[in-house]
C-alpha cells in the first residue's frame, strides 16, 4: 500500500491526464499540485478541528469542493507554482480545479482497516500508512511525522 504522498501523486497524475500542460512545465505543475495537496492536509491535521476536517473529506462526509482544505490547497498552489510559471487563466484555472477531483479521489482508498464496521479517523490513518499497524498512535506518529517532514 502506498503512502499518501503515493497516492496523492496518483491521483494528479490520473485527473492531469485531461489537462494540457506544456511539456516544460509538466513535473514542476504535477509536483506542485502534489505538494500543494500535501501541505494543506498537514496544516489542516495542525489547527483545532483540523482532524475532524481531515476525515469528512476522506470519508465523503463532506464535498471536496467547498472543504477549506481545497481552498488552502489551491491557494498554496496559486501562490507556490501558478504566479511563477504565466500559463494563463484558462490554463491555471483548469490546474486549480483538479484539486477537488484529487481530494475527492483520496476517499476511494480509505477502508475499515481496523475491522470495527465503520470509516473512522483510525482508519484514516491505517490506510494512508499502509494497513495494519500497532494502533493509532502508532499510525499518528508515522503519518504526522511524514507530514512534518515534507512541509
Amino acid at each position: 500500500m502506498a503512502n499518501i504522498s503515493d497516492l496523492i501523486m496518483q491521483q494528479v497524475k490520473n485527473y492531469a491526464g485531461a489537462v494540457e500542460i506544456p511539456s516544460n512545465v509538466k513535473d514542476t505543475v504535477l509536483n506542485g499540485l502534489g505538494q500543494s495537496i500535501l501541505g494543506s492536509l498537514t496544516q489542516t491535521a495542525t489547527k483545532p478541528s483540523g482532524l475532524e476536517q481531515i476525515k469528512s473529506l476522506l470519508t465523503g462526509a463532506s464535498s471536496a469542493a467547498s472543504s477549506p482544505i481545497t481552498e488552502l490547497a489551491g491557494s498554496l498552489f496559486t501562490k507556490n507554482i501558478l504566479s511563477k510559471l504565466n500559463l494563463g487563466s484558462v490554463l491555471n484555472s483548469s490546474l486549480t480545479g483538479l484539486i477537488p477531483k484529487v481530494l475527492g479521489g483520496l476517499s476511494n482508498f480509505i477502508k475499515d482497516q481496523d475491522g470495527d464496521g465503520d470509516v473512522d479517523l483510525n482508519d484514516i490513518l491505517l490506510t494512508l500508512k499502509g494497513g495494519k499497524s500497532s494502533g493509532i498512535l502508532g499510525a499518528a506518529t508515522s503519518i504526522l511525522g511524514s507530514f512534518l517532514k515534507k512541509k
